[in-house]
């Protein structure tokens, strides 16, 4: 079972190490990378790839590890209890899977998101290591033991708002997807834009490698915005002969796509400002 990517995702080569290591030492698969760089997508494409199922658990702010494995409902099994319920009598009705016990549940092999897994408090990692480490957990108020039939694939993205604590990241296989050089970059657009003029592609990675390395800037443009650029370029019908200006002489055409803060736009008014100044 080895990942070689897919016809709609470019994977680079120490990607696609990456994702066989992991698979081969059966460990979770720690992603981290710019906003926008694949991370999320990656696991989707895994799990098309290998012809297996994706099961994936959105991380939030106020997430809890105890959600990954089960949740108890005691306060309807205490409003059923006040009914008449006969329901009551099984705790089993008020037992709600979590995405884990789905995961190890499932009667095939399946791919496991946990996505962006530092939203979450420092305290979450950690909270997984033994269920992630043993591919099991127990149901203390029903006294079973959940065992994984099929040893997940998991995929676990961060995109590095917090540390993780070091004996979360010894369990897991780690990569960083960088940013894509301009060439790569050409190649993720043939595969969403087939057969789009390549001389305005080449003019539109042109500037937008400009603004990305243009000093001051709060937030870089990222691989989904400038495909979202690309994509209003031509519908636009904008030439490439429009874009050839350097951003900081004239304000990007659509840069709403590119720019996302007030601060990164003023920016560029002022270089462009400055810039007719001295023309």
């Amino acid at each position: 079972m080895r990942f070689s990517g897919t016809d709609t995702y470019v994977a680079g080569k120490d990607l696609m190490v990456a994702v066989n290591a992991a698979i081969t030492l059966e460990r979770p698969l720690l992603v981290k990378g710019e906003p926008g760089t694949g991370k999320t997508e990656l696991a989707f494409q895994i799990a098309e790839a290998l012809g297996l199922r994706l099961i994936q658990w959105t991380v939030k702010s106020t997430t809890r590890a105890a959600q990954g494995l089960y949740e108890y409902d005691a306060v309807s099994r205490l409003r059923d209890s006040q009914l008449g319920d006969e329901r009551v009598h099984d705790i089993r009705n008020y037992i709600r899977p979590g995405k884990l016990w789905d995961a190890f549940a499932s009667e095939e092999r399946v791919v496991l998101l946990i996505d962006e897994i530092d939203k979450a408090d420092i305290e979450f990692p950690n909270d997984l290591l033994q269920e992630l480490d043993k591919m099991s957990f127990d149901v203390v108020e029903t006294g079973e033991t959940i065992a994984a039939k099929h040893r997940p694939i998991v995929v676990i993205t961060s995109n590095n708002e917090k540390e993780l604590p070091d004996a979360f990241l010894r369990r897991c296989f780690f990569h960083y997807i960088q940013f894509p050089d301009a060439e790569t970059l050409q190649q993720i657009v043939d595969v969403h834009y087939p057969g789009i003029k390549r001389e305005l592609v080449r003019a539109a990675l042109t500037q937008f490698y400009e603004i990305r390395e243009q000093p001051g800037l709060k937030k870089k443009p990222s691989t989904s915005e400038a495909l979202d650029w690309i994509r209003l370029l031509v519908a636009e019908d904008v030439e490439a002969k429009d874009l050839r200006e350097s951003p900081t002489k004239v304000l990007p055409k659509l840069h709403g796509a590119l720019l996302k803060n007030e601060q990164d736009v003023h920016l560029f008014e002022r270089l462009a400002f400055l810039a007719r100044r001295q023309g």
